[in-house]
């Protein structure tokens, strides 16, 4: 597997050099990474069943059981953002030393996350933004690369010539990057590959089967379609099966069904966000946004009256996804690897 982007250098070299000096300074097997009994940090998400969210949560538990502190798993599972922001309100109301969560929509989560920093409670955003909140960090692949990983795979692929098409959730940010950038690639590399229809399926395989059977209609060269997320890729993958044309369909993320289409060759492959990395290095973020007296960096946090934590982006990097290394992204296979209970505990 390629890693196509690493961690932010500055980030990453704060947080080994923090770690350095924490263990430098004491001699006994007490730390200041450690958490008081009781200390809980919760991970709150949209739609709680997408299979995408559990490895993320694996590792963000991972650190916090490293350091002694509890996790919950919380979250709605519909695709419902006043049904998530109720969500996030009970975890709220738990008192937890912070919550990392990714923000369905970003507006809508301003007063609910101003809200929690308000009361003390440490957040940090991930997957999604909401970055005119009091969000401390938030960490996420680069869904500019990503999209642009995309429209290489594509492209190199069909020769550099040929009509795609893209299907669309719009208002959810990091999806909305992911085709921008996308689009933005071909235009710029690709002189000859045509965008011939945008259509938005919204997550929703139905949707996104019919719109391929229509565009395909419409435009019989059709030649590749990418959507920024795995559900509407199952949807566009059986219209080309039925269809029988020679359809490339990319997508990002996976779960089982989507690797086992990828093996198959009914889906041409997908950008994989390391969701490890995600939930761990979120986790970190997380827990120094929420004892902020542990770092003391040089600058006007003190006048200005912020939180010394303060981390606009964190890249977590992404992996291309194809039929070669596809066995190594299968959740259940992971989780049996490790041993553990997932998202149940």
């Amino acid at each position: 597997m390629k890693i196509k982007s690493l961690l932010l250098g500055t980030a990453a070299s704060a947080f080994f050099a923090l770690s350095a000096s924490s263990a430098m300074a004491q001699d006994t097997k007490t730390s200041a990474f450690q958490c008081e009994p009781g200390e809980l940090y919760a991970m709150n998400v949209m739609v709680s069943g997408v299979e995408y969210w559990f490895p993320v949560y694996e590792m963000f538990k991972q650190a916090a059981h490293q350091m002694g502190c509890e996790t919950a798993y919380t979250g709605t599972p519909e695709y419902d953002v006043n049904k998530q922001i109720a969500t996030f309100e009970q975890v709220l109301a738990r008192q937890p030393a912070g919550i990392m969560v990714h923000p369905m929509n970003s507006d809508p989560f301003i007063a609910p996350i101003d809200r929690a920093v308000e009361q003390g409670v440490a957040v940090v955003t991930f997957a999604a933004d909401s970055p005119n909140s009091k969000r401390s960090a938030y960490i996420t692949s680069n869904n500019d690369r990503e999209g642009a990983a995309a429209a290489d795979a594509i492209a190199d692929a069909m020769g550099g010539k040929g009509e795609y098409a893209v299907l669309e959730n719009p208002g959810q940010d990091n999806h909305d990057r992911r085709v921008a950038a996308f689009v933005g690639r071909m235009e710029e590399k690709y002189p000859d590959m045509k965008l011939v229809a945008r259509a938005a399926s919204n997550q929703d395989l139905t949707k996104a089967y019919n719109a391929v059977l229509s565009i395909h209609q419409a435009h019989p060269d059709l030649g590749a379609v990418f959507m920024p997320e795995a559900n509407s890729a199952l949807g566009a993958a059986q219209a080309v099966i039925e269809t029988k044309a020679d359809i490339k369909v990319m997508t990002a993320d996976v779960n089982a069904k989507i690797l086992d289409m990828i093996k198959a060759g009914e889906v041409f492959g997908s950008i994989n966000p390391n969701q490890g990395i995600q939930g761990y290095m979120g986790f970190i973020s997380l827990f120094l946004a929420a004892h902020p007296d542990l770092i003391d960096p040089m600058n006007d946090y003190q006048r200005a009256g912020v939180n010394p934590m303060i981390v606009p982006y964190i890249d977590n990097g992404y992996a291309v996804v194809t039929a070669e290394n596809a066995d190594d992204f299968y959740w259940e296979a992971y989780l049996k690897r490790r041993g553990t209970k997932g998202i149940d505990e």
